[in-house]
């Protein structure tokens, strides 16, 4: 019996790798929903891996056949998934749903449109969302 892990996930420390390489305007990229989205999931994942060094905080992907959570930081055995959307449409969350039943973490973060605003999260010290 096999047994695979899934995809490691491609993350970017910067997204003006991501940007340049567009040749979209701000103003068509923010049109681009599926770009746009992609651009700000990349941005939180850079913060995340920017803040988390010289930390004793982990970060990881979670992927099971099509569902998925974008982000997991463990901190001991404190952990707090991360699910980030960029757009209003209402969607739902099962990969965090299934993550939640499966690993029982102690904070589910919506961060973006109909949650946490990313500006928000983006001023809150990363060791708030680990600990109690």
């Amino acid at each position: 019996m096999r047994i695979r892990s899934s995809s490691p996930k491609l993350q970017v420390f910067n997204t003006a790798l991501m940007s340049a390489q567009s040749s979209k305007s701000f103003k068509e990229a923010k049109k681009d929903k599926k770009f746009w989205g992609r651009l700000v999931e990349s941005a939180i994942g850079a913060y995340l891996v920017n803040e988390i060094r010289g930390t004793s905080i982990e970060l990881y992907y979670w992927r099971e056949k099509n569902l998925e959570v974008d982000f997991v930081l463990k901190k001991g055995k404190f952990l707090t998934a991360i699910e980030v959307k960029s757009s209003l449409k209402k969607e739902k969350l099962s990969g965090m749903t299934a993550f939640k039943d499966a690993f029982k973490p102690d904070r589910l973060l919506l961060v973006g449109k109909n949650g946490i605003s990313i500006e928000e999260f983006l001023k809150t010290p990363i060791e708030n969302w680990v600990s109690k």
